[in-house]
């Protein structure tokens, strides 16, 4: 969910530190489709209805998890404009503050941590754009103390925090999605 812009252009690097979730947050970021609205809103305005085409559900679906990231903050209307058909469509914008929230310490309303929704949302993402999609993969076991994975964890969001804070300069080139998961086995 790597995302640059809050709503008022680029965030200028080094600017922006994370905080926790509002319980609005991520309860509007405890759904697969609604991550999956914020990450298509990210770089482009879009209606209902282009959402409903693009996820493969219908429109209404689409306008209740939208209403969830409006008011959540998430999500912003943007201008309305005219559509080729010539009617009026209310298009929306990713406000990019979810790259800046840490979900780790919020729970959703059924009780399970919100970090299963994005990845639930990168997985069907994964399985549209299909295998050869896939540029860089690296799968590991390593013996970490507790310590040891805040450091981890700590180091690896630094790198792409540095990223996500200078996006805006490279808009000129294709966009990858990625996602970084830690884990503990089930046999651990």
């Amino acid at each position: 969910m790597a995302e640059l812009e809050n709503g008022n252009g680029p965030v200028p690097a080094g600017r922006r530190r994370r905080r926790p979730a509002t319980v609005r947050e991520a309860k509007a970021l405890a759904h697969p489709l609604r991550v999956r609205i914020l990450r298509l809103c990210l770089h482009r305005e879009l209606t209902n209805k282009e959402l409903a085409d693009r996820l493969g559900t219908t429109p209404g679906t689409v306008l209740y998890h939208v209403r969830q990231l409006v008011d959540a903050g998430l999500l912003v209307a943007a201008p309305v404009r005219t559509g080729a058909s010539g009617a009026l469509e209310k298009p929306y914008r990713s406000t990019g503050e979810t790259w800046w929230l840490s979900l780790s310490d919020t729970e959703d309303e059924s009780g399970g941590a919100p970090a299963t929704a994005p990845l639930a949302a990168f997985q069907e993402e994964l399985d549209e754009a299909g295998p050869e999609s896939v540029r860089a993969f690296a799968r590991f076991v390593l013996h970490l103390s507790d310590e040891d994975v805040a450091e981890l964890d700590r180091r690896i969001v630094a790198v792409l925090d540095e990223f996500v804070a200078t996006d805006d300069e490279r808009r000129d080139r294709p966009p990858y999605a990625g996602m970084f998961v830690l884990h503990r086995p089930a046999e651990s």
